[in-house]
């Protein structure tokens, strides 16, 4: 099970559950600025922590009909495996259920699953070929954390398609997803978020330098850095995210309302 067991009293865990949803707010702001979403569609998602092993699993996650930029730490909603709203007000998109919960029940290290549909992940993904090049530095890491699903010719519709998503996402933390967009897992917020972000910006480097028609240069495999663990070790992933919780902090303060 991928949500996480601590042993906390009711205050420790509030504190901590609130620490997570001004983490998750975020980086829905952030997503917004960035162009990420996709009109009031795509979704990120948190399993909480649990307080005793025999509690409910659930997973804080952006209730439908919302646009990123409106998102605070308040307004998330809590939800369980199963799909049921258990906190907060609105209701879970069915799409959002059958790729989050689906993926968090199965892939116990996707604590956090970010899907969003990026103007260059999602053009690369519309490719006939949709691969990641191994062209710039910033590939030597990414690659081998990319899985590329050519099989979801359709939106998500139930379980099953959720399942084989999951699967098929394994121990990868990048899946690009066919003619859709990506979904990015992590062990923490950060995580996810630093690696999306670095692979949106990879992604914009490789399409702007294909758009002049000139071959891309490819890096020696030997370079492959072969890395599988939590994107934080080895970038700065908190500090990434804390930086932008600063920017915010400034200008949009409410996110943490």
């Amino acid at each position: 099970m991928s949500a996480i067991v601590k042993s906390l009293t009711n205050s420790e865990a509030e504190a901590e559950e609130w620490n997570l949803r001004c983490d998750m707010a975020a980086v829905f702001r952030v997503s917004a600025r960035l162009g990420w979403n996709e009109q009031i569609g795509n979704h990120n998602s948190l399993m909480l922590p649990q307080r005793t092993p025999g509690e409910t699993p659930t997973f804080l996650i952006n209730a439908r009909g919302w646009r990123f930029e409106e998102l605070t730490a308040s307004n998330l909603i809590v939800c369980d495996l199963d799909g049921n709203v258990l906190r907060g007000k609105g209701e879970l998109r069915k799409v959002a259920f059958h790729i989050h919960a689906r993926i968090h029940l199965r892939n116990p290290a996707a604590t956090c699953v970010m899907h969003v549909h990026p103007q260059y992940l999602t053009a690369l993904s519309m490719l006939q070929n949709p691969e990641m090049a191994l062209a710039h530095h910033n590939n030597l890491v990414l690659n081998d954390r990319v899985v590329v699903d050519m099989q979801g010719d359709e939106p998500v519709a139930d379980n099953s398609e959720g399942d084989r998503i999951a699967d098929l996402m394994g121990n990868k933390t990048i899946m690009i997803m066919a003619s859709h967009g990506v979904t990015v897992v992590g062990p923490t917020v950060h995580d996810a978020f630093d690696e999306l972000h670095s692979a949106e910006r990879t992604t914009m480097y490789q399409m702007t330098a294909m758009a002049t028609g000139q071959p891309l240069r490819r890096l020696p495999e030997r370079l492959r850095r072969h890395n599988n663990g939590p994107r934080s070790s080895h970038a700065d992933a908190r500090m990434h995210l804390d930086a932008w919780r600063r920017m915010l902090d400034k200008d949009e303060p409410d996110y943490a309302t």
